[in-house]
């Protein structure tokens, strides 16, 4: 455990993550959870700031030299998540172009892909090293049901931003898909989809930390990974933890209530 450790503010974990094994998070928008969906599976319960405009919440300043005065840890990426979508900083590109050339380790960005439509948000995004785009969705209606986004939100749109994204800077783009009761169902649609974006993977979840929905099985997700052969497919379910102990309890349990 770090001395004095209550300074962070910003920065949470390191925590152990099947899809990017230890995990030093950095929270961009760190304070009220603020999001332009507000998903009937996430962790952290309701959006308090459910829009989709864009602004600085934390200084960049702030951000780095917290990162800065960290000790050496063993990490494998450095991944901007948090309590909110990252998205929404404004200061996104540059906090991701300062981590980029201040650390060695691969930075990803975990992204709700609402803001994928912007071609200056897809700019910014561009220096990361991995971009985990989520798709739950096939139509509005699922949309509304699963994300439940802020006004104006289409899913059209979404679509068309992973796509954008992928095009414009490719192997860069992995997909997670949350499949649970109410949308197993597409998973032969949502397999099209995948295969139309072409990501370097996709990353096959269901819900299994605290929250209102019920997670599928094993043999479900096995099931449901053969809708996006020959895709590169794991399930939340195929993938070993690492150990990974966290800096800041109290700072890390805001942002991973289970870890």
């Amino acid at each position: 455990m770090i001395e004095a450790q209550k300074r962070f503010k910003y920065i949470y974990g390191p925590v152990p993550s099947w899809r990017l094994g230890r995990s030093l998070g950095v929270d961009l928008v760190s304070g009220e959870k603020a999001c332009p969906f507000e998903c009937i599976y996430c962790q952290l319960g309701k959006t308090i700031n459910h829009s989709k405009e864009r602004r600085i919440f934390n200084p960049m300043e702030e951000i780095i030299k917290e990162l800065e005065s960290l000790p050496v840890l063993e990490i494998d990426y450095i991944t901007l998540s948090g309590t909110g979508e990252p998205t929404l900083a404004l200061n996104l590109g540059e906090v991701i172009l300062e981590i980029k050339k201040r650390f060695k380790s691969p930075l990803a960005v975990l992204t709700n892909s609402v803001f994928l439509s912007d071609a200056a948000v897809r700019k910014e995004l561009s220096p990361a090293d991995l971009i985990v785009a989520k798709l739950d969705a096939v139509n509005d209606e699922t949309l509304a049901m699963i994300n439940r986004p802020a006004e104006r939100t289409l899913f059209d749109d979404i679509l068309k931003g992973i796509k954008a994204f992928n095009s414009e800077y490719p192997n860069k783009l992995a997909l997670q898909i949350m499949f649970m009761p109410q949308n197993k169902r597409y998973a032969p649609l949502l397999g099209s989809l995948a295969k139309q974006i072409n990501p370097v993977e996709v990353q096959v979840n269901t819900p299994l930390r605290p929250c209102p929905v019920k997670p599928l099985s094993p043999e479900e997700l096995k099931k449901i990974k053969e809708f996006f052969d020959p895709l590169k497919s794991y399930s939340v379910y195929d993938m070993p933890r690492p150990g990974a102990e966290p800096m800041d309890i109290e700072q890390t349990k805001k942002r991973r209530p289970v870890i």
